[in-house]
């Protein structure tokens, strides 16, 4: 049986891994690790350790400057994840797709992109936008990528486009919030004008439905 000294240090040494890990994901420009040392109340020489650790498992990684910054393996974690995120939100997108009568989908952040992982079409309308799951984007364009920018501001408004990313598709859009380490968006897109204040408040429902089931 473990010792509990070597189990408490065992779990004190995981939970500084993870705070590393959520600091420097929250860091866009990166962290040094005397900054990092700082903001976890430890001291250097913990913070190289922990740095150590999760560089071996791809999760973190040291840019030319020495800062920390998100590694590969984080990525592959997230995909593995999408599988997961596009079931909870299956359901709700659904609906938003029968009612609005457009293409709904859930879009989620990878590095720069905006990716959609769950696409839904209405059944009863004679055309609608093939949209396809694995769809990606820059993060500035487009309705979905620019909800998810909006969510970083805590802003939960709708966001609507036109002709951004297709000639005359339209997209409304609005952030999934609530859901912590989950950047997202719900939105729809369709090849004819949206009605933004009703189709607006149907998308919103719906990111807020999804942010429920995935909390």
């Amino acid at each position: 049986m473990e010792p509990t000294g070597h189990a408490g240090e065992t779990a004190q040494t995981l939970d500084r891994g993870l705070r590393l890990l959520h600091l420097v994901a929250d860091a866009p420009g990166g962290l040094t690790v005397t900054e990092a040392a700082t903001r976890l109340g430890v001291g250097r020489a913990v913070v190289y350790r922990l740095v150590g650790a999760l560089t071996q498992h791809g999760m973190v990684r040291r840019d030319s400057a020495g800062r920390l910054r998100l590694g590969v393996g984080v990525l592959h974690l997230a995909r593995r994840a999408q599988p997961l995120l596009a079931e909870g939100a299956l359901p709700a997108l659904r609906r938003l797709a029968e009612q609005a009568g457009a293409t709904a989908h859930l879009t989620v952040v990878e590095g720069a992109e905006a990716v959609a992982v769950a696409v839904v079409e209405p059944s009863w309308t004679s055309f609608h936008v093939a949209y396809r799951t694995g769809s990606r984007h820059p993060l500035d364009r487009g309705a979905a990528g620019q909800a998810i920018i909006a969510g970083r501001a805590g802003q939960p408004d709708p966001v609507a486009t036109t002709g951004e990313l297709q000639p005359g598709a339209y997209g409304v859009a609005a952030p999934v919030l609530g859901v912590p380490g989950l950047e997202a968006s719900v939105g729809v897109v369709a090849l004819a004008p949206l009605d933004v204040l009703t189709v607006g408040e149907q998308v919103r429902a719906a990111a807020h439905a999804i942010g429920r089931a995935l909390a």
